[in-house]
């Protein structure tokens, strides 16, 4: 208790004692300076205040700026997404306008069809075939001897006119040729349908080929696409070939295998002899700076040499020969005072090691190497074979077999659409290889005369499955049922068959053109055969059912 009295009484006293009235001169200043403190602490807060509103006006506008920024940022974000998904729209639209225009041009070109029937290869060949009367079988063989078969005596006789005549004038380039740098011309040989009797179209015209070899010391040494090393699509069916002295890379010594020492020297091959083959034959006949034999230098050169040839027996006929185009090194063409003419082909080839196919330089009328990958490659033509194939087989077959009826008939109504709507995608020699694959998947009894129609339309199935495939493969390369009989060589036999449909799949407008014009020539096919028909009589009709019986 005492103690807070005390406490009590210390806080009045130290109240009393700090009480301003106490010391009136010391404090005498307060009352006199209030009012100048009281205006400077105003204007000090208004300081305050307006640095206050700075402050907020400042961090107002802060945060509008950041807002315009992330606002920004949304809209960027947003057009983004916006760009991809317009993007992935634009890219889905763009392959769904490429399907379905794919799918219109298939549907255009007839290449639709259904996939679940049971005779699946057949439903495209039903569809061209609906609404077509076929000839029978009195009509057709009608029209065959009425209109195609007189003419094998003008192949014969027109054939032996020319063997002659060609005889004579490569006996007139050899003598003209230098033997010791000029190329070495063999006998010709007759290849072709004037020579397979199958040949329907008029003007005839003969195709020979004549095998050239190059001089001493030289020799020829091949390649071809299924020779081991590799050739791009294009260039299957092609070779090449060079010119190369005989005794390079195929001396047998020992030094052509074995690297010698520097201080050792081959006694038969010195360096004396190792001299590079001269330019000569080189600037000749191949492409330049290189050693491949051009295919446009033997042109030329060949051309020279037939014009050479000409000049020395000219004296001995009585006709004129010419070029008769300029794109085919032998197209000749004999003229007789009378107006009449007789075409012929004279195509330079290179045989291919020691069989009968040959590298041939240009094809007539470019009918199968219309587009070469260079003048250095050449075309390997299986001419002789097929020749010799077709004679094999005919010894097989029964009496007057339809197989070459066959394919002049189809040779026959080819020929007069496209003179009607046009030239074609397909050529006599795809219509040879048709029936060269018939021929080995019938049987001989199958090709009996009066099984004609039969086989005609066996023809005309396989050719259009072929072309709804876009696929013919030829009949020698990649064929391991040749007959051992004909010598073939087996390297081809081994080979990956070769499309000669091949150019349908890279050039659709062709393609369509083809298909086109094979379904017109089936729809006019009974109108073509009755036109170039004769009335046939009631005692040939007859005549013609009863051998059919």
């Amino acid at each position: 208790m005492p103690v807070g009295i005390f406490r009590v009484c210390l806080v009045v006293i130290t109240a009393i004692v700090n009480h301003p009235l106490l010391f009136p001169k010391e404090n005498g200043t307060v009352p006199e300076n209030a009012e100048e403190v009281i205006q400077k602490m105003k204007e000090r807060e208004e300081s305050l205040r307006l640095e206050q509103l700075r402050l907020e006006q400042e961090i107002t506008e802060q945060e509008a700026t950041q807002k315009a920024l992330e606002k920004a940022a949304e809209v960027v974000d947003e057009s983004k997404e916006e760009k991809v998904r317009w993007d992935m729209w634009t890219a889905l639209s763009m392959v769904i306008f490429l399907l379905i225009e794919l799918w219109r041009q298939d549907f255009q070109e007839g290449n639709w069809q259904d996939t679940g029937g049971e005779d699946d290869e057949m439903s495209v060949l039903g569809k061209a075939f609906k609404g077509v009367a076929f000839p029978d079988k009195a009509v057709l063989a009608s029209f065959y001897e009425k209109r195609i078969l007189g003419t094998t005596g003008d192949m014969a006789r027109m054939r032996e006119m020319v063997e002659g005549f060609a005889d004579d004038l490569l006996e007139a380039l050899r003598s003209v040729c230098n033997r010791d740098a000029d190329m070495e011309v063999e006998d010709c040989m007759g290849v072709g349908s004037m020579y397979e009797n199958w040949r329907v179209h008029k003007p005839f015209v003969c195709d020979m080929i004549v095998p050239f070899a190059p001089p001493e010391p030289y020799r020829f040494q091949s390649q071809t696409w299924c020779s081991g090393n590799s050739f791009p699509p294009d260039e299957q069916g092609y070779g090449t070939i060079k010119v190369c002295r005989a005794d390079e890379h195929g001396t047998g010594c020992i030094c052509d295998k074995t690297k010698l020492g520097e201080d050792m020297l081959c006694l038969l091959h010195s360096q004396a002899n190792t001299t590079k083959p001269s330019s000569g034959m080189e600037d000749l006949l191949c492409f330049k700076n290189t050693q491949y034999l051009d295919a446009d230098q033997v042109m030329k050169w060949f051309q020279i040499a037939v014009t050479k040839a000409w000049n020395r027996i000219s004296h001995k006929y009585e006709f004129d020969l010419s070029f008769s185009l300029l794109d085919s090194p032998g197209a000749l063409k004999i003229k007789f005072r009378s107006g009449k003419s007789v075409a012929f082909n004279l195509t330079p080839v290179v045989q291919y090691e020691n069989s009968d196919v040959y590298f041939i330089s240009h094809f007539p009328q470019s009918s199968l190497a219309a587009d070469l990958p260079s003048s250095t490659h050449w075309f390997l033509t299986f001419a002789v074979y097929e020749r010799r194939f077709i004679h094999l087989v005919s010894k097989m077959l029964p009496a007057n077999a339809c197989h070459v009826s066959c394919l002049q008939i189809l040779s026959f109504l080819h020929g007069k659409q496209c003179s009607l709507t046009g030239p074609s995608g397909l050529t006599n020699y795809h219509l040879k290889t048709v029936m060269l694959h018939l021929l080995q998947a019938h049987p001989s009894q199958d090709w009996a005369p009066e099984k004609l129609e039969a086989r005609l339309q066996d023809m005309l199935k396989f050719l259009e499955k072929c072309l709804h495939e876009k696929k013919l493969c030829h009949f020698f390369i990649g064929n391991g049922k040749v007959p051992a009989e004909l010598g073939f060589p087996i390297i081809f036999q081994r080979a990956e068959p070769l499309n000669l449909f091949r150019p349908f799949v890279l050039r659709r407008d062709v393609y369509r053109k083809t298909v086109d014009t094979f379904h017109e020539m089936l729809r006019n096919m009974s109108a073509l055969i009755k036109e170039y028909t004769v009335h046939i009589p009631l005692a040939h009709t007859n005549r013609i059912h009863k051998e059919s019986l």
